[in-house]
């Protein structure tokens, strides 16, 4: 029996590309670059802030400019980080059926406390999670189990009656290695290329609309 749902929140929970791609473009044209398509961008979104000032500028986390142009995206995106960011197309249903068959939901993100907070208030739902866990509330992140871990401790669940909800394979990883249930949310941003199968998720979803009806079969 499944009773604690926690989600990751980029790509899972909530669309939030537009915004992050708007404030990559926005630094883009700061320094001379013309803008990337969303389309282009999306994929990156999930993999962090690394990996997209890698597509934008080609530069590595250690190469000279990198600290400065990650800190100007950084900023820029929190100073704009709920203009076009929104839960996906049947998020709050499902939301609103764990909460009312008195179920437990909460967030396990890589994306930094500083960032996840000011969202999560955006959207409404810093109030609502039973549990946040950032990217830096703990020494490791995903893949490494510790953060679903920390949350089931949080509220006070077993993982064998959890279940992670998220749209890359480190998510997928982070889970089966903390003992959860794993659903793969194949609606995020996934590389046409990725092959989901060798996530080995326990299951899969193609839209948030099917997410209440795959916790029943679990």
């Amino acid at each position: 029996m499944i009773d604690n749902i926690l989600f990751d929140l980029d790509g899972t929970l909530a669309d939030t590309a537009p915004d992050l791609a708007n404030a990559l473009n926005a630094i883009r044209l700061k320094h001379g670059f013309e803008k990337l398509p969303l389309e282009t961008i999306s994929p990156t979104v999930s993999l962090g802030g690394n990996a997209m000032i890698k597509l934008a500028f080609d530069l590595e986390e250690g190469q000279s400019g990198f600290d400065g142009i990650r800190d100007q995206f950084l900023n820029h995106y929190l100073e704009n980080i709920a203009e076009e960011t929104k839960l996906y197309a049947g998020i709050e249903e499902v939301l609103q059926s764990i909460e009312d068959n008195n179920k437990t939901w909460g967030i396990v993100t890589n994306k930094s406390s500083w960032l996840t907070i000011p969202l999560l208030e955006a959207l409404s739902l810093d109030k609502r999670a039973a549990c946040v866990v950032s990217g830096d509330t703990l020494e490791h992140r995903k893949p490494h189990p510790a953060p679903i871990l920390h949350a089931c401790k949080l509220i006070n669940a077993e993982p064998a009656s959890t279940i992670y909800i998220g749209d890359a394979q480190r998510d997928i990883e982070a889970g089966r290695r903390a003992g959860t249930k794993t659903l793969a949310a194949l609606y995020g941003y996934i590389d046409k290329d990725e092959d989901t199968n060798s996530w080995d998720a326990d299951a899969t979803v193609s839209s948030a609309h099917e997410i209440n009806d795959k916790l029943c079969e679990f």
